[in-house]
């Protein structure tokens, strides 16, 4: 099949790679700014060892494919899809948060999106050099099993992903982000890694009331989250992790805030869910932001 990727960032050069690398027909799109001399011979490392697979490298979607994989930050989505000049056959976001399935909808139509999430630490060190630091849950609605079964099976048996289709949509995404917030948040806010965060009995019992805070909206939307899966989830990663965010906003990126914690804090204003923990630590990061 052919596949496009649409953002060269970490998830983006990851999916690229491994599509490649499990002998798909893979096209990378890149800013145009970054076009000139960006390698299309990608390098993945990984826990098991590194990876190098070719690809197109193009600023534009001129061409159809199967799949068109978006990759992008969720503040880099409008300007990106500027690049999508053709119809796909199914188009499959791997962005984080929620708001960014409507406007897919209205512009791709409703059956053809399948949402997605991804769960890894990644990197992307250079133009067409990442890094995987850890395992790979692929997640996409049941509605893409028919096309992406084939490529699933073979992700799972050549690169060690966990690959799943899921039926219930707002149960995938929220399943994400009730973990991910939490994550981004804390360690945004605190500074520490997940190490240090356990070590302190006040960011520790933080992060306790913000997976129970996105849990309580994301039931108000339909989804029933298991808030010890998720803890227990936590607990599993190694000491030294951070999050993507706590990364960026180290760096003095523009971060994804809105697109992580806007679904939540809009939810419980819809729904009347008390969320005093989340609020909090969105407004210690707004002003780690506005002081830098």
């Amino acid at each position: 099949m052919k596949h496009a990727v649409l953002g060269a960032g970490a998830i983006g050069g990851l999916m690229a790679t491994a599509l490649s690398a499990i002998g798909e027909d893979t096209t990378l799109i890149v800013r145009p700014h970054k076009l000139s001399g960006h390698p299309e011979r990608l390098t993945l490392e990984r826990p098991t060892g590194t990876i190098t697979a070719s690809v197109r490298v193009a600023a534009k979607l001129t061409q159809p494919v199967d799949v068109l994989w978006i990759a992008t930050k969720a503040h880099d989505l409008q300007p990106a899809l500027d690049a999508v000049e053709v119809p796909s056959g199914i188009v499959v976001p791997l962005l984080n948060g929620t708001d960014h399935v409507p406007p897919l909808h209205a512009r791709f139509g409703h059956e053809r999106v399948m949402p997605g999430t991804i769960a890894v630490e990644a990197e992307r060190l250079a133009n067409g050099h990442f890094a995987q630091r850890s395992g790979v849950r692929l997640s996409v609605a049941a509605k893409g099993e028919p096309v992406l079964r084939d490529v699933f099976a073979r992700l799972e048996a050549q690169l060690g992903f966990v690959c799943q289709f899921v039926e219930d949509e707002p149960k995938l995404l929220w399943t994400k982000l009730s973990f991910l917030a939490p994550f981004a948040l804390i360690t945004s806010a605190s500074g520490k890694n997940k190490g240090e965060i356990f070590a302190d009995a006040e960011w520790k019992a933080k992060l306790s009331a913000a997976f129970a805070e996105a849990a309580a909206v994301a039931k108000a939307y339909g989804a029933e989250i298991d808030i010890a899966k998720l803890r227990a989830g936590f607990e599993s990663f190694p000491d030294a992790m951070r999050s993507s965010m706590a990364k960026d906003l180290v760096a003095g990126r523009k971060l994804e805030l809105d697109a992580i914690a806007g679904p939540i804090l809009r939810g419980a204003e819809k729904f009347g869910i008390a969320v005093p923990v989340t609020r909090e630590l969105v407004a210690a990061i707004e002003s780690q932001v506005t002081s830098r």
